[in-house]
């Protein structure tokens, strides 16, 4: 698994299960996851802007339809969050097929199973001007690729972490 050099074992482990159970790519997953933590794996990372916290960066509104809130999640050990990695998932058990759809079903849950030529953000909108560093063409709008092309970076980075067995 990438980056699992990074991670512990039971990290590791835990991952794979969650992945297992729910239909969904575990390189996927873990890009997903060095993007939205900077690659540190940290159940503690918070996005400076926003309540986002932890491994895919849960909101506070996310958190708390989860049974738990941004300073529980951030107190947590790593593996432990994991556990509401994979609740936070479960809806979208079997329905995660690309790389794209992972990082959406973090993102913009709306654009899973959308073509990644889909626009998720246009200029005309505030979520564009939050975003608009993902617009790589500079055309006023971000689509379901662009947006998902950094995490890309992430899943062919992490080959790199590979844990020797």
């Amino acid at each position: 698994m990438i980056w699992s050099s990074k991670v512990s074992q039971t990290f590791v482990d835990r991952v794979q299960w969650i992945c297992d159970e729910l239909g969904m790519n575990a390189d996927y997953l873990m890009a997903c996851m060095a993007f939205e933590t900077g690659e540190s794996f940290s159940a503690a990372k918070r996005n400076p802007a926003s309540s986002a916290t932890g491994l895919i960066q849960f909101m506070a509104s996310t958190a708390k339809s989860l049974g738990t809130t941004t300073s529980a999640l951030a107190r947590m050990a790593d593996e432990d969050q994991l556990k509401y990695v994979y609740k936070y998932f479960l809806p979208f058990k079997g329905r995660l097929q690309s790389l794209e759809d992972h990082y959406m079903a973090i993102l913009l849950p709306t654009a899973v199973g959308k073509p990644n030529d889909y626009d998720i953000f246009r200029a005309s909108r505030a979520q564009y001007l939050a975003n608009k560093g993902l617009d790589k063409n500079r055309d006023g709008k971000v689509t379901k690729a662009e947006a998902a092309a950094k995490v890309r970076e992430k899943l062919e980075k992490g080959a790199r972490y590979v844990r020797e067995v």
